[in-house]
Formats: C-alpha cells, structure tokens, sequence
C-alpha cells in the first residue's frame, strides 16, 4: 500500500430519530485529508443513499477505495454495496467488529411486512463475511468490486495498529463528535426559543 493512497471511511453516530454520518478521507500513512458529514434516518432505508450523497459532496477524484463501519448503521438501516459501488464507482469493503450468526433474525423480530421485505431483500444482496486477521485481531469483511485478498490487503494497509482500519477510525471518533455538537446545539435554540415565549407573554398590553 502506498502511503498516499486514499480511503474514505464512512461512521455513524446515532441520535433518537436520526444518525450522524462522518466521511473521513485518511492517507495509508494516517494523514486526515478531508471529511464530510451527512445524515440518515434511525431504522429507516435511507443509509444508501446518504453514503452516495457523502461521496458526492466531498467531490474528491483521489478516493480509491470506501470503507464502511459494518452494513447495518443507524438500527438496520441497511447498506446496499452494489448500489453504493455503481454509484461511487470505487471498490466498496463494509468491516465488521463481531461474530454475527446473521441479522435475519433480527430483523424479523424487529420488523414485520414490507418493512422486513424490503431490509431482507437489501440483506441477501450482500457478498458473504470473510474473516481478516489484521494486528492479531479478527475482522470480518464484505467487498464488492475487488476480491477477497485484495480486500483484506486494502484492510490491513489502512490499519497501521489496533484492529480498526484508520479511516473508520477516524469517521467514528468525528461522526460522534458531530452528533453531540449538533445535539448541543438544538437544546441551546430550544432553551433560546423558551426564553423568547416567556420574554413575550411577560411584556404588559
């Protein structure tokens, strides 16, 4: 791996109704070159095309690859790898942190109808999980648009220590930043907009 090449890892930090999402653009030499924010809904179907809509926002020709912080972000707010690899045009690898026996149970537990048709028709697009060994840790990986080996190569190059590639570290640490801050944010204009009515209901006629 050249130390300039490029990922783009996509994290999601979840709020009550909606999750934050933090592209990091990272260097294999753990240069931080860019990152970008977006949104997607929590339990919704909408993670896809948020992840396009990253990519697209950040308008750098230079990533090469995209890695994503498991398939499921935002309480099953599933990835489809295909859609998001035709759209980015870029190879597309979703690392996951844990032994997973599948999410079809989950899912029919959790939803029902066409609710659950629609997330197990996405689900069982997906390639298969392979295991990785990167830094003595176990990862399990799903790539579209290289192989396997390439796959887990592009892994190991971008995780210079520890078991987490460094763009996704890197996503997870800001996406959880962003969602706090804009959480702050919104209790500061609420408590603003409280004071306001206050202010005005007290004012004599």
């Amino acid at each position: 791996m050249k130390p300039g090449s490029r990922a783009l890892g996509v994290a999601a930090s979840d709020g009550d109704d909606e999750s934050t999402l933090c592209g990091a653009l990272v260097r294999a030499d753990r240069v931080v070159d860019d990152c970008v924010f977006g949104r997607c809904t929590v339990g919704g179907t909408d993670a896809t095309p948020a992840v396009a809509q990253l990519f697209s926002k950040l308008g750098r020709e230079d990533v090469q690859y995209l890695l994503l912080s498991g398939v499921a972000p935002a309480w099953f707010n599933l990835y489809d790898l295909q859609a998001i690899h035709e759209t980015v045009e870029r190879p597309v690898i979703a690392v996951s942190f844990e032994t997973s026996e599948g999410l079809e149970p989950a899912l029919s537990e959790h939803f029902s109808g066409n609710a659950l048709d629609e997330r197990l028709a996405t689900y069982r697009t997906l390639p298969p999980r392979r295991r990785v060994e990167v830094n003595g840790e176990t990862r399990f990986v799903r790539a579209v648009g290289v192989d396997d080996a390439e796959a887990a190569e592009i892994v190991r190059g971008f995780t210079p220590e520890g078991g987490r590639p460094e763009p996704l570290r890197v996503a997870r640490l800001l996406a959880r930043a962003g969602r706090e801050y804009g959480e702050r944010v919104e209790s500061i204009d609420v408590a603003a907009d409280s004071d306001s009515d206050g202010d005005d209901e007290s004012t004599p006629n």
